[in-house]
């Protein structure tokens, strides 16, 4: 007899937004699990991304980190800060350059920018999407979420 196994919503929507954010910003997305194992509830793995001299990368990947924060929030009503701990480390990574205030200033304003991002519809039907797919399936490619992505964006 197959038993069924349920996943986490809280975690499908965290990496579903993790995926999304980085789509909407040209960051690959190699695959994206919720899977849980030793160290992780879930995991959003990306493809290598191409640098422009033009962007901003530390910015675009501080918002990535943040994206499944944002999209949990969304989904819950409420931060997980406990658990978006490791995404919070590597923020904080990131911008360790910078003083500790102006650091902390940068990370409320990528936040705000993120989930301005993942409040237009298209996006957040994309994060819904991929969430429902993960749901069923646990793991989905990086070419899935592109393609559960695309459709969501062009719906408009």
């Amino acid at each position: 007899m197959d038993e069924k196994v349920e996943y986490d919503p809280a975690t499908a929507y965290h990496e579903a937004g993790h995926a999304v954010v980085a789509l909407a910003l040209g960051r690959p997305v190699h695959r994206v699990s919720v899977l849980p194992n030793r160290d992780r509830l879930g995991q959003c793995e990306f493809g290598k991304a191409v640098f422009r001299p033009s962007e901003d990368w530390v910015e675009r990947e501080v918002m990535i980190s943040l994206g499944g924060l944002a999209a949990e929030a969304r989904h819950t009503g409420t931060y997980g800060w406990g658990e978006a701990e490791r995404d919070l480390r590597h923020v904080r990574k990131l911008l360790e350059q910078t003083t500790a205030r102006a650091a902390a200033r940068l990370e409320k304003r990528m936040l705000a920018k993120v989930e301005n991002l993942l409040a237009d519809d298209g996006h957040w039907r994309a994060v819904e999407r991929i969430a429902a797919e993960l749901l069923v399936q646990g793991v989905i490619s990086g070419r899935a979420a592109r393609h559960l992505y695309d459709q969501a964006v062009e719906e408009e």
